[in-house]
């Protein structure tokens, strides 16, 4: 049986990974001109990094050198767990803000605090 060559750009694994990165792209548009000199580019190069070494490990010979690269792609494991952990923190923060000012008689829809990946469920939404 003859193998045939795959370029790294073939790879299921690298697929995903430019697509987290377009994704992280796009969030970083929408950051806070503040934060234009410091995160936007932390997180771009951090989003690049994963998809760069699935490439560059992809060229190696050998397998160990290979993993080696793909281990350092791993550690975005890591920092999904962490962003999971924040997402809910922030999301019962924001329920918590609604609440107190729902207490107080004020009424806002949570739509605004939303992610573009999130949908309002009723029980946070205000009545119409």
């Amino acid at each position: 049986m003859e193998k045939t060559y795959r370029g790294f750009e073939q790879l299921e694994v690298w697929q995903e990974a430019r697509q987290l990165r377009r994704e992280i792209y796009t969030l970083t548009k929408r950051l806070p001109p503040e934060e234009k000199y410091v995160l936007l580019p932390q997180m771009r190069r951090a989003a690049l990094s994963v998809t760069n070494n699935i490439a560059e490990g992809h060229g190696r010979y050998h397998s160990q050198e290979n993993a080696q690269f793909l281990r350092l792609a791993k550690l975005l494991e890591q920092l999904r767990a962490q962003i999971i952990i924040a997402e809910r923190l922030i999301n019962g923060y924001i329920r918590y803000l609604l609440n107190q000012k729902a207490a107080a008689g004020v009424r806002e829809t949570p739509a605004e605090y939303l992610s573009d990946l999130q949908s309002p469920t009723t029980d946070h939404q205000s009545p119409p």
